[in-house]
C-alpha cells in the first residue's frame, strides 16, 4: 500500500451547525507569513484524495506552511442529514472555515473539479479573501436556457421523492479491495497501491461490514436552479488574485458533454478573468492529482512562489 509522505493531521470543527472534518499538513512551526494552502475536493471525493500531491511538494515550500484541506458537507467525514445540496453552502463552508483558519488573511485556494468551481466563484464572491487561486478541471456548466426551468424543477421534485423512497442509493462494496477496483475501473491511470490507499479514505465498512462510499446519496440528486452563464461571467469578472487553470490531457468536457459544452468553450469563458494562465499536464485524466501528482504539484508550488 501507499506509504504517505507527510502524515495528515484530522480535526472537526464547528461550521454553521455541522462537525466538519478538515485535514491539514503541517512541517515545522507555522511561519504566520506565509499563506495557508486551502485545498477543496471535487465531486464524489474526499479531502485525503490530496494526499499525494501534498507528498509531491517540496520541503522548501511546505517547511512552516498550513495545508488544510476539508470534506465538503455530505462527502468524507463531514456528516449531514439531508435530501438535499446547494451549491450556495459551499460557499458559505469555506468562508466560514476561512475565517476560523485564516481571520483577516488572504489564502492560495486550489480546487479540483466541483471543488474548482466552488473556488473560482468564491474569488470573484470574496476577491480580498485569495491570494492565488488554482482552478484544476472545474469547467462550470453548459450555458442553460430559461424555457428549461419548468422542467427542472419538476426533475428536482421527482429525484427528491424517489431518494425518500430508498430508490437513489451509493453502491456498496464487499470489502476494501472491490472499493479499490471500483477506482481503478473509473480511473485506469491509478497504481494499485495508490488505488488500495485511497479506497480505505474513500469508503468506510458500515456495521455489517459492507463497504460505503462516504459521499451523501443526495449529492446524486439534480440541482434545483439552472447554472446562470451571464451570472458566474460577471463572479468571474470581479476575481482579483492571479489564476491558474490546469487541465488533463484527457479531454473531460468531450467524454461528459459529447460536444454540448467543449474545451473552446471554456477557454472562451476565462477570458473574463482579468489574470489568468493555463497549464496541460499531459498524460493525465480529471483526477490529475492521482494521475501526475509530482507535475501537478511542481506546477502548483512554482505559481504560489
Amino acid at each position: 500500500m501507499y506509504k504517505e509522505k507527510r502524515s495528515a493531521l484530522s480535526e472537526f470543527v464547528p461550521i454553521r451547525g455541522l462537525s466538519y472534518h478538515v485535514q491539514h499538513w503541517r512541517v515545522g512551526e507555522l511561519d504566520p507569513q506565509l499563506p495557508p494552502l486551502v485545498l477543496v475536493h471535487g465531486w464524489m471525493d474526499v479531502a485525503a484524495s490530496y494526499q499525494f500531491m501534498v507528498d509531491a511538494l517540496s520541503d522548501a515550500f511546505v517547511q512552516g506552511r498550513n495545508i488544510i484541506a476539508p470534506d465538503w458537507r455530505g462527502f468524507g467525514q463531514t456528516v449531514v442529514d439531508t435530501d438535499n445540496f446547494w451549491f450556495p453552502d459551499y460557499l458559505a463552508d469555506l468562508d466560514f472555515l476561512l475565517d476560523h483558519y485564516a481571520p483577516g488573511q488572504a489564502v492560495d485556494l486550489v480546487g479540483h473539479s466541483m471543488g474548482g468551481n466552488v473556488a473560482m466563484t468564491y474569488a470573484g464572491v470574496r476577491p480580498e479573501r485569495i491570494r492565488k487561486l488554482v482552478n484544476m478541471e472545474g469547467f462550470g456548466m453548459p450555458a442553460s436556457r430559461p424555457s428549461q426551468a419548468p422542467g427542472r424543477f419538476a426533475k428536482w421534485m421527482d429525484q427528491l421523492k424517489t431518494l425518500n423512497r430508498g430508490e437513489m442509493t451509493l453502491k456498496g462494496y464487499d470489502d476494501a479491495a472491490g472499493v479499490a477496483r471500483r477506482l481503478m475501473k473509473t480511473n485506469p491511470r491509478l497504481p494499485q497501491d495508490k488505488a488500495d490507499w485511497l479506497a480505505t479514505r474513500w469508503a468506510r465498512p458500515d456495521a455489517s461490514g459492507q463497504w460505503q462510499i462516504q459521499g451523501h446519496a443526495a449529492h446524486k440528486v439534480v440541482g434545483a436552479n439552472l447554472y446562470r452563464l451571464d451570472e458566474m461571467q460577471e463572479i468571474h469578472r470581479s476575481i482579483q488574485a492571479p489564476v491558474l487553470s490546469v487541465e488533463a490531457s484527457g479531454d473531460s468536457l468531450t467524454q461528459w458533454w459529447k460536444g454540448s459544452y467543449t474545451l473552446a468553450e471554456y477557454h472562451e469563458r476565462l477570458k473574463n478573468v482579468t489574470d489568468i494562465r493555463t497549464s496541460v499536464i499531459s498524460d493525465a485524466g480529471h483526477m490529475l492529482h492521482h494521475d501526475q501528482p509530482e507535475t501537478l504539484a511542481n506546477l502548483i508550488e512554482t505559481f504560489l512562489t
